[in-house]
């Protein structure tokens, strides 16, 4: 509480305080700064404490009647939202100036430091400063508890590939990561051939599904159930599911066009293997190392399917390889790709090393092969399909064995392997035992290809001993630690004591 008064040296127009006969400045009260202070408190009324309602899971305020802010400690939201809480009790004062003071983070406590005006006796003015201690309070809000009820959703986007392996989904699984497309889920659930992606709201959903249709090679439906409908305020309540389904080709797999799509791209051989799965397909052909990409568009205008599944991989070596320099390609050719080279190999199945039967076909392998190598491919020769264009083909143009990847010592690559990825937090229901199996190979695909690891984030794995070295002592290829990212906790960050404080 403050006032203005003159120096009681100077008894110069001074009056005396009519309670303790002080001589002050002449004022409407008659009475000087101690007596009015035992009098009157302006702040009377104000509460000195106040609850602020705060949700852990999303970390927001509420503001009443039933929204919830995003605040940060010490911000202007965040003064404007307790302020507000003060507002019905400070409508007889006048507001001069508040402001926080410092409190520890963790101690769920908000002080703001108040002054105040209020006019009082006979006009005076009086001028008070005070503390209002704010306390936290947890409480869930409406969409948290939705997400933990688990049960509660508007919008479902179904995920659909019909495919054996499941590398195109855990490359997804990483882009979703990455550009953390997830964190308006209330559900993610992975079932056979597929996965699911629960929302509060619809526009959430279609967020995801104009994701999918960016990244994959996908075509999408979108349906509607009528749950309720109110006739007094017309108002519907719908529940949507948008089904999408992603194209049925892996990387790796060996598929064959027909004649009419092969011709468009450029004279491609119609048995060509997919290298890889972005937002289009990309294709290789093993005899002319020709390229080319199928949009999603015309995949459904010319379906094809894959010959063979990663079961049906075998072990070949490599007896004898002839990189071949100049390959001329046809008139209308495509593009050839640069990072692979065409060789003429002689392998030989390592289950048939008692016989003498060799098989010989072209291959993209070309830099990776040498004599002895051990190679997985498809054996054409000795395989029944059931294709429809692969049955029209002239027999002369089918090669007896696509050659696919090289082969190296799993459990060594394994060991060695010092990086991990991060995974979805999802319920799993109707899993496979292969599902292991096909997740390393996904991990061996991305040490392969470089081009594939840029859109997804590596992190080091500290449980494991750095190498700087970009090859182990078979040339299996590596990744090396500057593409590596730290994997943060919040023990790293606080120490274990204050990572309690915090999550309490």
């Amino acid at each position: 509480m403050e006032y203005m008064q003159a120096p009681a040296t100077s008894s110069h127009g001074n009056i005396l305080c009519c309670t303790c006969g002080v001589p002050i400045p002449p004022n409407p009260a008659n009475m000087c700064v101690s007596c009015l202070r035992t009098q009157v408190d302006i702040s009377e009324g104000i509460p000195k404490q106040v609850s602020v309602h705060f949700c852990k899971q999303c970390e927001r305020y509420l503001q009443p009647p039933g929204t919830w802010m995003q605040c940060a400690l010490e911000s202007r939201e965040l003064l404007a939202l307790c302020l507000k809480k003060l507002k019905s009790s400070m409508t007889k004062v006048r507001l001069i100036d508040a402001g926080f003071l410092w409190t520890e983070p963790h101690s769920k406590r908000i002080k703001l430091k108040l002054t105040i005006q209020k006019e009082v006796m006979n006009g005076a003015i009086l001028q008070q400063v005070f503390v209002v201690e704010f306390v936290i309070q947890a409480q869930m809000c409406d969409d948290c508890h939705r997400v933990e009820a688990k049960d509660y959703w508007k919008a479902v986007v179904q995920v659909r590939q019909k495919t054996v392996h499941k590398k195109t989904f855990y490359y997804l699984e990483q882009l979703i990561l990455k550009h953390k497309v997830h964190q308006n889920t209330l559900r993610i659930k992975e079932i056979h051939e597929g996965i699911d992606f629960y929302y509060s709201s619809k526009q959430h959903a279609q967020k995801m599904v104009d994701f999918l249709q960016c990244t994959v090679p996908c075509r999408s439906k979108a349906s509607q159930r009528l749950i309720s409908h109110d006739v007094h305020s017309n108002t519907y309540n719908y529940k949507s599911t948008f089904s999408v389904e992603i194209v049925p080709i892996c990387k790796d797999n060996v598929v064959c066009m027909s004649p009419r799509l092969a011709q468009s791209l450029g004279n491609m051989g119609q048995v060509c293997v997919c290298i890889q799965v972005t937002s289009t397909v990309h294709l290789i052909d093993p005899k002319t190392l020709q390229i080319a990409e199928v949009d999603a568009n015309t995949y459904w205008r010319y379906p094809f399917n894959s010959l063979c599944s990663p079961k049906q991989l075998e072990e070949f070596i490599v007896m004898d390889i002839d990189i071949i320099r100049d390959q001329k390609l046809g008139a209308g050719a495509g593009l050839r790709s640069n990072r692979h080279t065409l060789a003429e190999v002689w392998v030989q199945k390592t289950s048939e090393m008692n016989t003498s039967q060799q098989y010989h076909c072209r291959t993209f392998l070309g830099h990776l092969l040498n004599i002895g190598d051990l190679v997985m491919g498809y054996d054409f020769a000795n395989a029944n399909f059931n294709d429809e264009y692969l049955n029209k083909m002239n027999p002369h143009h089918v090669p007896d064995v696509v050659l696919i990847k090289k082969c190296y010592d799993r459990a060594r690559r394994i060991k060695r392997r010092n990086w991990k990825l991060k995974e979805l937090d999802r319920d799993r229901e109707g899993m496979d035992s292969d599902d292991e199996r096909q997740y390393q190979d996904f991990l061996e695909d991305l040490e392969e290809d470089e081009n594939l690891r840029k859109n997804v984030n590596i992190f080091r794995d500290a449980s494991k001993i750095p190498v700087e070295s970009d090859t182990d002592d078979e040339g299996a290829p590596r990744i090396s630690l500057a593409e590596m990212l730290e994997d943060l906790s919040l023990n790293d960050a606080t120490g274990g004591e204050g990572a309690d404080m915090m999550t309490d």
